[in-house]
């Protein structure tokens, strides 16, 4: 096996850059539970050892520490309240009250909700959370408002606006991407040229296209995420743009918008194929993920495992632009054999990948 001559984050940095890495970069999305069975089976302690164990060039992710009034523990700053659902290997936390979801106005809003303060947030523990982790790329800021916005409001709900109620929609997202634009406003200037990926996201797509019309995209979405893409690129940070699904229709939007990399390249839904990606788009962006978590990683085979990420790699690789990691996070179904299957084979093929 060749020696490796690059840190995770000169790795990250010179795919980013479209330079030649020593390997082929690897991240890693897991949920707790699932952790906790790959750590078991592997014999590890701890988050770190289990990265270098897999060859795993995951950012480390920083943030502010919540200092603002108190909030109780099933809930969020929004006052959005959550309960934890068991779906049978594993607990996700749900949401299941909606503080906006009432009100029939703008002015209502106003009259009675107090949104987040980013006053209410402390930014000097950020520093802290690098030491030990200078070799790793740093993600930091971004927005993913209409995620909350549903929340906010009801799911349901939160798409109707959209044509019954779009000035409550302007409003709101307004108020969001402000305080997501000034949060992560903060981060760069707490550490000035540290942060290499900021998190741009909205999950548009469904399995067979996207949720929402284009048009409404255009209109509620990407102007407002071109500014903090914007503040990005002036902070000198890469734009990693989280778009679950069916998202093709809207790609070469958010290519004029500034992104910089493309997740998670859920290949198995409709337009989504790799190799049309990477031919219309390859030399635009950087593909990241692309490891299949509806088939492949929970029900597949470590053959299967094997083979698809010798796909991923030969042909969203090609050429450089390509960062290999599954398509979000890794569920407890998931056999252990079939996660270490595609880190080893990624290991193994990355170094002849670029």
């Amino acid at each position: 096996m060749p020696k490796e001559t690059m840190t995770p984050r000169e790795r990250w940095l010179a795919v980013l850059t479209r330079h030649r890495p020593d390997r082929a970069p690897m991240d890693y999305w897991t949920t707790n539970e699932a952790q906790a069975k790959l750590m078991a089976y592997l014999g590890v302690d701890d988050t770190r050892e289990l990265l270098q164990r897999l060859h795993i060039d995951r950012p480390i992710t920083v943030g502010p520490h919540y200092v603002g009034p108190p909030v109780p523990h099933d809930m969020d700053v929004f006052g959005c309240r959550y309960q934890d659902v068991d779906y049978g290997t594993g607990v996700y936390r749900e949401c299941i009250h909606n503080p906006l979801a009432a009100y029939e106005s703008v002015a209502e809003i106003e009259a009675s909700y107090t949104w987040p303060s980013p006053d209410w947030y402390d930014y000097s523990v950020i520093p802290d959370q690098l030491k030990g982790w200078e070799e790793y790329p740093i993600r930091g800021g971004g927005s993913e408002p209409f995620l909350t916005y549903k929340n906010l409001r009801g799911q349901q709900q939160a798409f109707m606006d959209l044509i019954l109620n779009p000035e409550i929609a302007h409003y709101c997202l307004d108020k969001l991407f402000a305080l997501a634009y000034e949060n992560t406003r903060r981060i760069y200037e707490t550490i000035p040229g540290r942060v290499m990926i900021t998190y741009v996201a909205e999950d548009m797509g469904g399995q067979e296209g996207l949720m929402f019309s284009p048009a409404q995209i255009r209109e509620f979405l990407i102007p407002r995420m071109k500014r903090v893409i914007d503040l990005a690129h002036e902070a000198g940070a890469f734009v990693f743009h989280h778009n679950d699904g069916a998202c093709r229709d809207i790609i070469p939007d958010m290519i004029a918008a500034g992104i910089d990399v493309l997740n998670p390249v859920q290949w198995r839904c409709k337009g989504m194929e790799r190799e049309g990606l990477k031919r219309d788009f390859g030399d635009k962006l950087v593909f990241h993920a692309g490891v299949d978590n509806q088939y492949t990683l929970p029900f597949g085979t470590v053959d299967e495992v094997r083979q698809e990420v010798i796909d991923n790699l030969r042909i969203l690789g090609a050429g450089g632009g390509y960062i290999l990691g599954p398509c979000h996070n890794i569920q407890a179904i998931s056999p252990p054999e079939n996660i270490v299957a595609m880190y080893k084979t990624g290991y193994e093929y990355g170094w002849h990948s670029y």
